[in-house]
């Protein structure tokens, strides 16, 4: 699409997208998992690496399934995905910060419901958070017309997940890096063109981050950081409720960064501004 100037609306956003880009991750979780480390390596030890990574691999299934469109194009009134990508990015905003408030509420309840029992209910509480998060993904993507249903967009959702979950600032670079290499490839709609833009570039090694081993791997940190206190049913439930919550507020705004560029950049937009 050639290259359309961005609107007042759309260059504030871009702005937000950068701001978003250059924050430092962590900075309360690394707190929390320096105050709870015994908690966290017990939490950890409940919850192995090869555990997360089969509700990733599982959850991403699912959530692709319970993620559906037919309440968003009603509430936008268009008939399809391709006439909902047309709209205003302000009006597509709109339907994703919908989306994404009410992820946050059930994430909340959940983890509330499971941390009243501790420990044993941090083993169930972990795959459901996770389902809910790649489902909030799913769902705001589709908020923006795209729908993630091949192996470029499975690596686009994990790449959002890395993002949101990272423990430093090398993870995330490495994540917004693959996220950029996808945004790039992806506009070309195909899986085949994005392995050839892998052979040629080496892409893989920023993808070698993001594959489900090390994305369990980084996940298991930082859940059971944010969550260690989890382990003590006294204050299991609270702990629950907020650190899920807070995991979704941060899940919600890396795809709402991540679509929204994707967006701009299919839209001509981001051309049109380097113009």
């Amino acid at each position: 699409m050639s290259g359309q100037r961005l609107t007042d609306y759309e260059a504030e956003q871009l702005e937000r997208i950068e701001q978003w880009e250059r924050e430092e991750p962590g900075v309360v979780s690394k707190a929390l998992g320096f105050v709870t480390a015994p908690l966290a390596w017990l939490a950890q030890k409940a919850i192995p690496e090869a555990a997360i990574r089969g509700a990733l691999d599982f959850s991403n299934s699912a959530a692709k399934f319970l993620a559906d469109s037919d309440d968003l194009l009603r509430d936008a009134q268009v008939s399809s995905l391709a006439e909902l990508k047309q709209l205003p990015l302000e009006r597509l905003d709109e339907l994703a910060n919908e989306v994404h408030n009410w992820a946050i509420t059930l994430a909340t309840g959940e983890g509330a419901g499971t941390g009243a029992t501790g420990l044993p209910g941090m083993v169930i509480d972990v795959p459901v958070v996770i389902t809910i998060a790649l489902r909030t993904i799913h769902k705001i993507g589709l908020c923006y017309g795209y729908e993630c249903k091949d192996e470029g967009d499975a690596q686009f959702v994990y790449a959002v997940l890395s993002a949101s979950g990272a423990n430093s600032v090398k993870e995330k670079v490495a994540a917004l890096a693959f996220l950029r290499e996808l945004r790039v490839i992806l506009v070309r709609q195909t899986w085949k063109a994005m392995s050839e833009k892998v052979a040629a570039t080496q892409v893989s090694k920023e993808g070698a981050l993001i594959a489900l081993r090390n994305l369990a791997k980084q996940l298991g940190v930082n859940l059971t950081k944010r969550k260690a206190l989890q382990v003590v049913p006294a204050v299991g439930a609270v702990v629950g409720g907020s650190a899920n919550g807070w995991w979704l507020k941060e899940v919600g705004w890396a795809a709402r960064r991540s679509f929204q560029k994707r967006w701009l950049e299919d839209h001509g937009k981001l051309a049109a501004r380097a113009a």
